[in-house]
């Protein structure tokens, strides 16, 4: 079986598109139910959402920042 990091994908996702699937993944989590092993990949595919959401909101304060230091 051939093993996939959680976020081999998660690198081209928006933030919408991370946010939401981080919401599904704590919703999964939430829910229980699930084996110790999809509990653990459900965790750290969260893990890698949640990190990608951080890269987007860490741009966009660099974003509005650099735009604030612009005299107009």
């Amino acid at each position: 079986m051939t093993e996939q990091k959680p976020e081999s994908d998660v690198a081209g996702l928006s933030y919408e598109e991370a946010r939401e699937q981080l919401i599904a993944v704590v919703g999964r989590l939430e829910a229980g139910g699930a084996s110790l092993e999809e509990s653990l990949a459900l965790w750290e595919r969260g893990e890698a959402l949640a990190a990608r959401c951080e890269e987007w909101l860490e741009g966009a304060r660099k974003r509005l920042a650099a735009s604030r230091d612009q005299p107009l």
